[in-house]
């Protein structure tokens, strides 16, 4: 099982880690049916009794094992006592593109093109998730999907919000718009976030991209893009997160959409 947090092993077996109880939890209420392992201490199991009725309701058998055994199949240095082997379950580009069954299609996606950081990549889908977005894309030059880390960063949103892998950066654009998306570079050189709230921007369907962390998008792939906006920073910080600023782009696109409908 340890092998599981190499890439190299995720790829050939179709599997990946699932560290902690609240992300074994969200497993087994939201996708029962992939979970294909699953391993505890006597321990944790009588702290999470509510696991245990979950899992003995999808008929998934717990395997006890002990701390030691446990600490050896985890990539954290504390699980909590409770590990799950699951299938992969990546959604595909177009169906996070595709209408729902009332013809309605989706009104805020995030793309990241080459966000390397596994924590940053799991939270921005919790962000995504949070948020009410309606799926996230990997494109082929970011983090895997599976990395423990990202999972773990996620806590549990992988599992609430579809995420598409190994994106082909100008046709995710493409279908972005066919889609009736607009889509916007979060970017240092973009104009104020503030001003394309004020001016009503944010209120319509929206594709927003998130580039690496330490270098941004590319010109190129900037300029593909139809407006880069940034976060405004008004205090002595050098610069936000990307976590940080996905985060409140993604709200502001959220509550503006919101209100729009609202009204």
């Amino acid at each position: 099982m340890a092998k599981l947090a190499k890439r190299d092993a995720r790829s050939e077996t179709g599997l990946f880690l699932l560290e902690g109880p609240q992300a074994v939890t969200e497993a087994l209420t939201f996708r029962p049916q992939l979970v294909v392992e699953l391993f505890a201490t006597p321990t944790a199991l009588e702290r999470y009794s509510d696991i245990a009725r979950a899992a003995e309701e999808a008929g998934i058998e717990i395997e006890f094992v002990s701390e030691q055994v446990l600490d050896s199949m985890a990539d954290t240095v504390t699980p909590q006592g409770i590990v799950a082997v699951c299938h992969q379950f990546p959604t595909s580009v177009k169906d996070i593109f595709a209408p729902d069954a009332d013809g309605n299609g989706p009104k805020l996606i995030a793309i990241l093109e080459e966000v390397r950081d596994p924590g940053n990549a799991g939270t921005i889908i919790r962000a995504a998730d949070a948020a009410g977005a309606d799926g996230v894309i990997f494109t082929g030059r970011s983090v895997d999907l599976y990395n423990p880390k990202v999972v773990r960063s996620s806590t549990g949103s992988i599992f609430h919000v579809p995420v598409a892998v190994g994106a082909d950066f100008d046709s995710v654009l493409d279908r972005a718009r066919s889609a009736g998306l607009q889509v916007v570079a979060a970017d240092v050189k973009g104009d104020d976030l503030l001003a394309a709230r004020e001016s009503g921007v944010l209120a319509k369907a929206t594709a927003w991209v998130f580039g690496n962390e330490a270098r941004g998008l590319s010109d190129e792939n900037l300029a593909l893009t139809d407006r880069a906006l940034t976060v405004p920073i008004y205090g002595h910080a050098e610069s936000m997160n990307l976590a940080t600023a996905a985060s409140v782009c993604l709200y502001e696109s959220a509550f503006a959409q919101r209100t729009v409908r609202a009204d």
